[in-house]
């Protein structure tokens, strides 16, 4: 499945997302040489509707197309049959970042491909991982790392003040990474931003010419540091809508405007049937469900339980379906 280049095949700076399962066939490894031998690796378009990464590769190799890279780069073009289609993945298809080693296996061959890039990116002695995503409610950009050491909030701090460190889900590409470099996962706001490609291309302009990592810890005034504490899901038996109609909970219209906002006890999601359950789980890192801990209804209300933070919360219900509603958060106190 994994096609393996040591060029920018014709035509990529210029294609569109929709254009590149009919110019690579498939998930594409491309290794490009540059001053320092040890690569950046960079990922796109595992979510195949979050074009940001490439707009934001076509940027980067277009100013070097013809002088050489400061440091070589390794690029994984990910899901490019859903990038056809324009959506995050196909109904028949694995999540592309659920799929990469220390992941729950399930014995998919996409397990192996992901597994087969790490191993050759730990070969080439890969020196940082960045993964490009865009998201579908309103958020801050922000970086997300899997592990507290400095060099990862260094690399996290280049993108963005605020940053997110969470262990759940597995299987992601920014965690199998992490034992081999500073790893990274870039959330660039909603798709079809030009300020969300031109950050990420900003971005990976700066992991290029980076030496080395700083050994001094990030100013504590120049970090804004959250952990997520649960996942927020909808069963897939609940029904729901973001419009008046027959539904076991219609949540509120602008509910992606909390996102990134530290809410009180007592914060509308919105109305619940009569009659009607907990319309939601919430997982925390040991997979225990707690969404009662979070969450309660009250004369037919939703309403949050405790303070907390809410992220990628998305009125997109396909995503919803495929993914989560959001993901729970508080800040973490940070020294530096």
């Amino acid at each position: 499945m994994l096609n393996r280049l040591d060029q920018l095949p014709p035509g990529f700076l210029q294609a569109n997302a929709s254009d590149l399962q009919d110019l690579m066939g498939s998930p594409t490894l491309i290794h490009l040489k540059g001053r320092r031998p040890e690569p950046l690796f960079v990922s796109i378009l595992l979510h195949g509707n979050e074009n940001s990464g490439l707009n934001a590769m076509q940027r980067v190799l277009s100013h070097y197309h013809t002088k050489p890279l400061p440091r070589s780069l390794s690029l994984f073009i990910g899901n490019v049959a859903a990038a056809r289609s324009g959506v995050r993945r196909l109904d028949d298809q694995p999540d592309y970042n659920r799929v990469w080693p220390g992941c729950e296996p399930q014995g998919l061959p996409e397990e192996l491909m992901m597994a087969q890039v790490v191993e050759e990116m730990r070969i080439r002695k890969v020196f940082a991982s960045i993964d490009i995503h865009n998201n579908t409610g309103l958020n801050p950009h922000y970086a997300c790392v899997n592990r507290l050491d400095q060099r990862f909030l260094q690399l996290a701090n280049l993108f963005s003040r605020i940053a997110v460190y969470f262990v759940r889900p597995v299987g992601i590409q920014a965690m199998a990474f992490a034992d081999l470099c500073p790893s990274v996962t870039v959330e660039c706001g909603k798709i079809g931003s030009l300020a969300s490609d031109d950050h990420a291309a900003d971005f990976v302009e700066a992991a290029l010419h980076l030496d080395h990592f700083p050994s001094h810890p990030v100013n504590r005034h120049d970090i804004d540091l959250y952990r997520t504490v649960a996942l927020v899901k909808v069963p897939e038996t609940t029904r729901f809508t973001f419009d008046n109609g027959t539904a076991d909970i219609v949540f509120e219209t602008d509910l992606d405007h909390l996102n990134f906002t530290e809410l009180h006890a007592g914060t509308s999601f919105g109305q619940v049937a009569p009659h009607c359950a907990m319309p939601l789980q919430a997982f925390a890192d040991d997979g225990k469900e707690v969404a009662t801990q979070y969450f309660e209804i009250r004369d037919g209300e939703l309403l949050t339980r405790q303070a907390f933070m809410p992220a990628m919360l998305t009125r997109n219900e396909r995503i919803i379906r495929q993914d989560c509603l959001c993901y729970l958060m508080e800040r973490m106190s940070y020294e530096g």
